[in-house]
């Protein structure tokens, strides 16, 4: 700023600074950044956009030199294999090539079974849609899109064959030509552009667990630092953990030959999963503890400067054996720490004092210290793994998903409603477009009837079909009545499925792209022998969008999506396997635990949205606590099978697991299992002071050290285990 101006009044300066006033811009700025996806996309879009294209056009051009009947389908299943990347489309191809034979297999039995018996016929197209949809919502990834896709090819190919049931088998080869001939050429280009792909998974798939094990490295020192918001602050880590876990099953299938690193890559994720719960578990021993012990306030601090410098180091691969040796030190002065204070305790008197209970407090904030840092060194020998090929190894891992039947059974039952109802209404208009109208309601059930919230998705997937009722309108009746010829076609049909492909890459236009590039091909309508006139499109259109708007309307009435319920029903399911784990036989395993919890948080994430109300927040910190308290459940068991503990200490704990395995949520008045689990914390505390043997004195330490977390966790989260009356909290609290 100019001298000059300091002698002017302050607001005067304010103003000839510039500072407070608003950026100019250009007319029609913020609308036009809208659409930088389409005049200024990245290059991955670009490519993306182009190299699918370029397949779809492929398969349409076989499929109308090889005179199929119905050549559109070729390069809409071009668009629907399309992934972002190499490994999801593979994936996606494979399995979608799993479901068609699936799909096509069952057409053929229905048709053959009910011919000319619409009311057998439509109920069992009905019920096995129904069915793929509910068994569909219980497995993950594009496994899940196989079983929805047999569904709705199923009555693809059965509806196809209404008019000709004598040919229902040229019908299903017809169809499924199609699809191989799309999954062939979309393969075939992704082919010619990737690049190193084995070298490249390999590379994102590290990137993406090292960013895991580094954002998990800070909240635990944060934590340890005494900032009790470092886990609301990395809650989100859980939604990422899950969606990294499924993208390694893609990474996997661009290695191709590969050994168990996929395996091992799992195997850090759930280990970064239980190191935050272990965080957890830790702020919550200091709480209950009450107590502020010098030694462990060093051996804190020493841990939080290691874990700071943690993620860099994991940058450098030749310094993973020097982080675990590293690991190992502190892991040796946790344990220098208990046996000194186990020495003290030895030689003091035994009449109750202070320094007793100090004592034995420094003893559990080391080894609960000792077991989170054993975590982290499991999960980065488990991220070391993942690099390379280890010969000889048969390591499997696999986190289990949380598993909603009830969820399943509505999405079932959602899907059977809406075909049903729109073959009743075919039925009754004897509408000329209604097998595609039928058939269009099954695809849009299909593919949205497993999602959690289908409304949503639907509305986008209307957005995305209006947009391509307009841009083939254009085509069909302005540009495609001229071309005679395939070049011609391929011209005028290349710019608007690029386009498609950009927004496909934008997130925000994405699912309404799916939908534009799914239906473009089948509106434009090329073919050999025929040409679509303003008649038969303005009917296809009509029945198309008819069919996803009753599908949106079947969705929003029949068994709606309701989140308050969904949440009902995860918070029971939590109760129940809490129960289960303290009675189940077998043990139930860490990792099946941490899946499904880990699932069921990040679907609360995904359901907060950007700014998560007070119940959704209190949510998030009652299943993560439970995470926490099941482990520890775990943890708790395995001291009892190793048989270490003296006779009287067992029953003790026995008793409280006895309790857990019968705990109901309903709190009441007192908090039976809470106050049970703080009476066998006392018991164990005064059979440790009494105990002569050492090794039983250590065990005994670590049931202590479980306990507390137990105890406190049920007791700061007594109103969201409570299943006697719904949860909510209000904005005030």
């Amino acid at each position: 700023m100019p001298a000059d101006l300091h002698i002017l009044p302050p607001f005067l300066n304010r103003i000839l600074s510039g500072k407070h006033f608003p950026t100019i811009r250009a007319p029609g700025y913020a609308r036009m950044s809208g659409l930088k996806w389409l005049y200024a996309p990245t290059p991955e879009a670009l490519a993306f956009a182009i190299r699918t294209t370029v397949a779809a056009l492929m398969a349409l051009t076989i499929a109308m030199w090889m005179e199929l009947d119905d050549p559109p389908w070729a390069a809409m299943t071009v668009w629907i294999v399309a992934q972002g990347s190499r490994g999801e489309s593979l994936s996606k191809a494979r399995w979608r090539l799993v479901g068609t034979g699936i799909g096509a297999i069952s057409a053929v039995i229905i048709v053959c079974s009910f011919p000319q018996a619409p009311w057998l016929f439509f109920p069992a197209i009905s019920m096995w849609i129904g069915l793929c949809c509910m068994c569909a919502t219980l497995v993950r990834n594009f496994r899940s899109y196989a079983l929805v896709l047999s569904g709705y090819t199923c009555a693809i190919i059965a509806l196809a064959a209404t008019r000709q049931p004598d040919n229902i088998f040229m019908i299903t080869m017809s169809r499924t030509t199609y699809i191989v001939l799309g999954i062939a050429c979309e393969t075939l280009v992704a082919v010619l552009f990737a690049h190193n792909l084995a070298a490249s998974a390999r590379r994102n798939m590290r990137q993406k667990i090292q960013m895991a094990l580094s954002s998990a490295t800070d909240a635990v020192a944060n934590l340890l630092a005494g900032d009790d918001e470092a886990f609301i602050r990395s809650r989100a880590l859980f939604g990422t953990i899950l969606s990294i876990n499924d993208q390694i099953e893609f990474s996997e299938v661009e290695m191709g030959p590969h050994g168990h690193e996929g395996d091992h890559a799992r195997a850090a994720l759930a280990s970064v999963s239980v190191l935050l719960s272990r965080g957890l578990g830790m702020m919550a021993r200091i709480k209950a503890l009450e107590t502020r012990n010098e030694q462990f306030t060093e051996t804190s601090l020493l841990t939080r400067t290691f874990l700071l410098g943690v993620p860099p180091r994991l940058e450098n691969d030749s310094e993973i054996p020097h982080i675990l040796h590293d690991l190992q030190d502190l892991r040796g002065v946790c344990r220098q720490r208990i046996i000194d204070a186990l020495t003290q305790e030895i030689g003091a008197p035994r009449d109750g004092s202070v320094e007793i209970d100090d004592l034995l407090n420094c003893r559990i904030l080391h080894n609960a210290l000792d077991e989170l840092l054993g975590e982290l060194e499991l999960a980065v020998k488990e991220f070391d793994a993942s690099q390379h090929e280890i010969r000889g190894d048969h390591f499997h891992f696999r986190i289990e998903a949380h598993r909603d039947f009830k969820e399943a059974a509505y999405n079932g039952i959602r899907a059977a409603v809406a075909i049903g109802a729109s073959a009743v209404i075919w039925e009754i208009t004897a509408w000329p477009n209604g097998i595609g109208f039928i058939t269009m309601v099954a695809v849009t059930c299909g593919l949205f009837a497993t999602r959690e919230n289908p409304v949503v998705g639907t509305m986008n997937f209307l957005r995305g079909a209006c947009w391509a009722v307009l841009v083939s309108g254009f085509l069909v009746l302005l540009f495609l009545p001229r071309p005679a010829e395939f070049e011609m076609l391929a011209a005028v049909l290349a710019l608007p499925m690029i386009a498609g492909g950009l927004a496909a890459r934008n997130p925000s236009t994405a699912g309404a792209a799916a939908s534009y590039c799914l239906f473009l091909p089948n509106l434009v309508g090329p073919g050999n022998q025929t040409r679509l006139n303003e008649i038969a499109y303005f009917n296809a259109s009509f029945a198309l969008l008819c069919s996803i708007g009753f599908a949106v309307l079947i969705f929003r009435a029949v068994l709606p999506f309701n989140n308050d319920e969904e949440r009902w029903r995860m918070r029971n399911r939590t109760l129940h396997d809490l129960r289960h784990l303290a009675a189940a036989h077998p043990m139930p395993r860490t990792q099946s635990w941490i899946g499904r919890n880990t699932d069921r948080f990040s679907r609360l994430i995904r359901h907060a949205g950007p700014t998560p109300t007070p119940t959704i927040e209190a949510y998030l910190q009652g299943t993560l606590s439970a995470m926490t308290i099941g482990l520890n459940i775990i943890r708790l068991r395995t001291v009892l099978e190793r048989g270490q503990l003296p006779a009287a200490a067992e029953r003790a704990i026995e008793l409280f697991l006895s309790r857990m395995s019968e705990f109901s949520g309903r709190y009441g008045r007192f908090g039976r299992t809470a106050r049970v689990a703080r009476g066998a914390t006392r018991s164990l505390r005064r059979l440790e002071a009494g105990e002569g043997n050492i090794t039983s004195r250590i065990e005994i330490t670590r049931a202590i050290a479980y306990l507390l977390v137990i105890s406190y966790e049920l007791g700061a989260n007594a109103a969201f285990l409570d299943a006697s009356q719904p949860y909510r909290v209000s904005d005030a609290s």
